[in-house]
């Protein structure tokens, strides 16, 4: 994995300083996000690995998938990873760019895991808990799994809360098997 990120590097720094440069960060994200998406389809997968494809062949297939939601600069883009046989790290660059795009916008992704749907006071509270801890804001992606019986967990960076009945369930089983 640090090799796919080593080689990914460069390219999400270049395309992170083009769109900063001329104040594009949300359309090559979304470019870039719809990119890594196709990149990691299975099909698109064997494609990649295709010694038949040609690079332009390959990069054409890209462009076409794509369609209008990718802009001529993305276009070229993707004919640039393709002469140097970069496309599988297509995800990689997507990430690294929004880490970037994070970080030059002072915002933090965050996701809250409920076991069931968490109500619009309950984002705001969690949101205005992690803006006040982290001094950023925050970019709150919620999603359901029932497995975490109750309570929830807290994802933002490198930050973990675990406050789920599971979690404690297995910690208290932890604690009580030493």
């Amino acid at each position: 994995m640090a090799e796919a990120l080593t080689i990914a590097r460069p390219y999400a720094q270049a395309v992170f300083l083009f769109a900063s440069e001329h104040h594009v960060m949300k359309d090559w994200s979304d470019m870039l996000g719809l990119l890594a998406v196709v990149a990691t389809d299975p099909d698109m997968a064997r494609m990649i690995d295709n010694p038949q494809l040609t690079k332009t062949q390959l990069a054409d297939l890209f462009i076409g998938v794509g369609g209008e939601r990718l802009n001529e600069k993305c276009h070229n883009f993707i004919r640039v990873l393709s002469v140097a046989r970069r496309l599988q790290r297509l995800p990689e660059i997507s990430a690294l760019f929004e880490i970037q795009r994070r970080a030059a916008e002072q915002t933090v992704s965050a996701e809250l895991i409920t076991a069931y749907p968490a109500s619009v006071a309950q984002q705001a509270a969690v949101t205005a808990a992690l803006k006040q801890r982290l001094e950023r804001d925050i970019d709150l992606k919620c999603t359901t799994d029932t497995a975490l019986l109750g309570g929830a967990i807290i994802r933002a960076g490198d930050l973990v809360i675990d406050g789920s009945v599971r979690g404690k369930l297995e910690r208290l089983g932890t604690a009580l098997s030493h």
